[in-house]
């Protein structure tokens, strides 16, 4: 019997068992190592009901850390259809359980009893049981033999979690190895805290990522082009609101100012797509569409062979130029931190510029060179700013230096603009830390599953330059963000947000 269903055609068999009197258990978690602690959580559950549902956390979505799932999600969910007490499987589509709970609607919906305390670091079971109460359904918990598929896989399947140098060079276990003697996590932790109670103001092009996949058929007879045939497509929102969302897992008071197209500016998907706690401030551009990048990825390797861009990257018109800074101006006195995301297209003038500068507020700003912007974009259009994020093809291109020495480039730049302190990526190499004093601290890559890199300089980005601004140690707040940029590269584009827990899981692994 069919046991593994889509989440729209499982609603609809659940919808039907519900109008003939059958009652709905559902379960919900990743299940990477089936083990006797499931099973007997899964038998247990069955009981409760006519019908046991459990619905398996994408590969994705899984934020185990390194390595982790070990199993596929497709694995993951034949396993569990092969248990006698399961009757229906689904692969989720989001990170958290609360809207497949809206759209699954069970009459019951458990849990072991590890949770029956409601002591979840991560907030993911409180949410859960709000949605639970909504939808007019029971929380009940099992009382089972307990184990942990997370502590059975570090000890048996994936040492390498547990030791830093079956998975990383001798240079990054060596700093590993210095970086916890003279850093505790915990010391980290509560540092990233104090980022929860601050204000900040983020200012940036609003862009909407497309990624078309497609498969390649063959060579057009008459013409000089491959014809690819359509497989799927996703939808995310990128530029400003992928930094907002990053930003709004360590930061309760977000506010978010960024331009929208007049017409068709895609502002339900954007709010739909934007955490909750984010405060947007919408203007729009009645010359200019909201801005989509389209990608066309071979589904071969998911290689990006592509790109189109729905854009016009003049500078906006000096009307809504005004209307920008006359807010700015309004508010600004309320905020500790501004942040300027400047992907080139047209939102940040030089009077933006000028009028931020002007104020005692730190300013943090990542400018981008990318396609779209052919290199016109850099940070030399800025004066003084606190705290600069750039790639290493950025810093070059900015002192018109194609072949000196990091170092050289790092120290050449604060010739060029007035900053407390500087940040290179430098891709597999890692960063390159400067201070305005030319201080220079170099940490390495810990990145070992690359899956798209499109959007992992943001992530890393957002993460220091918070870390900076409530003065963690520069050395730290650098470990901090090239661990955020481990975790981005394995997520495809900007699909979700790194995450706090995320964070201090890789870290507490590391530095144990």
């Amino acid at each position: 019997m069919k046991k593994i269903f889509g989440l729209e055609e499982l609603a609809k068999i659940l919808e039907t068992l519900r109008a003939d009197g059958k009652r709905v258990v559902h379960c919900h978690g990743c299940f990477d190592l089936m083990h006797p602690g499931h099973i007997k959580h899964f038998e247990a559950a069955r009981q409760m009901g006519n019908c046991l549902v459990i619905t398996v956390t994408p590969d994705v979505y899984v934020d185990k850390g390194t390595g982790r799932p070990v199993f596929n999600e497709a694995i993951r969910a034949e396993c569990l259809a092969a248990l006698e007490c399961v009757d229906y499987v689904a692969i989720n589509e989001w990170p958290t359980a609360e809207q497949t709970l809206r759209l699954l609607r069970p009459d019951i919906y458990v849990k072991g009893q590890e949770f029956e305390n409601f002591t979840d670091k991560t907030g993911k079971l409180q949410k859960e049981y709000e949605v639970i109460r909504e939808i007019g359904a029971q929380m009940s918990f099992t009382h089972e033999i307990v184990f942990s598929s997370t502590e059975l896989l570090n000890k048996y399947f994936i040492p390498a979690i547990k030791n830093t140098q079956d998975i990383y060079p001798a240079d990054v276990v060596i700093f590993l190895n210095n970086f916890s003697a003279k850093y505790k996590f915990e010391d980290i932790e509560k540092s990233i805290n104090k980022i929860k109670t601050m204000k900040i103001l983020l200012i940036g092009d609003c862009i909407i990522d497309e990624y078309y996949t497609c498969e390649t058929m063959g060579k057009s007879p008459k013409a000089q082009l491959l014809v690819n045939k359509y497989l799927n497509h996703e939808v995310f929102n990128g530029g400003v609101m992928a930094i907002a969302n990053h930003l709004a897992g360590i930061c309760d008071n977000v506010h978010m100012i960024t331009a929208l197209g007049a017409e068709d500016s895609k502002e339900d998907f954007i709010i739909n797509h934007l955490k909750s706690t984010i405060r947007p401030k919408f203007f729009y551009r009645k010359d200019s569409p909201t801005i989509v990048k389209r990608r066309y990825i071979n589904s071969y390797q998911r290689q990006k062979v592509f790109e189109i861009n729905y854009i016009n990257d003049s500078y906006i018109d000096d009307t809504l130029n005004r209307q920008i800074i006359g807010h700015i101006k309004s508010i600004i006195n309320e905020y500790d931190l501004i942040m300027v995301c400047d992907f080139g297209h047209g939102l940040i003038t030089k009077e933006i510029i000028a009028d931020m500068e002007e104020f005692s507020t730190k300013v943090a700003v990542n400018v981008q060179t990318n396609g779209a912007n052919s290199g016109y974009n850099l940070i030399t259009k800025y004066n003084r700013v606190n705290f600069i994020c750039l790639d290493e093809y950025e810093a070059r291109l900015a002192v018109q230096d194609k072949f000196s020495a990091i170092d050289n480039i790092a120290r050449a730049l604060m010739s060029e603009v007035s900053f407390n302190h500087l940040v290179i990526t430098l891709g597999g190499r890692g960063l390159i830390y400067i201070n305005g004093r030319g201080e220079i601290t170099k940490v390495p890559a810990f990145a070992t599953n690359i899956v798209d890199i499109v959007g992992a300089g943001d992530a890393l980005f957002t993460y220091a330059a918070s870390c900076l601004a409530v003065d963690m140690p520069t050395e730290a707040a650098s470990f901090v963000g090239n661990v955020v940029g481990a975790l981005a590269v394995q997520i495809v584009g900007n699909k979700k947000p790194v995450e706090k827990h995320e964070v201090l899981q890789f870290m507490n692994r590391m530095l144990r």
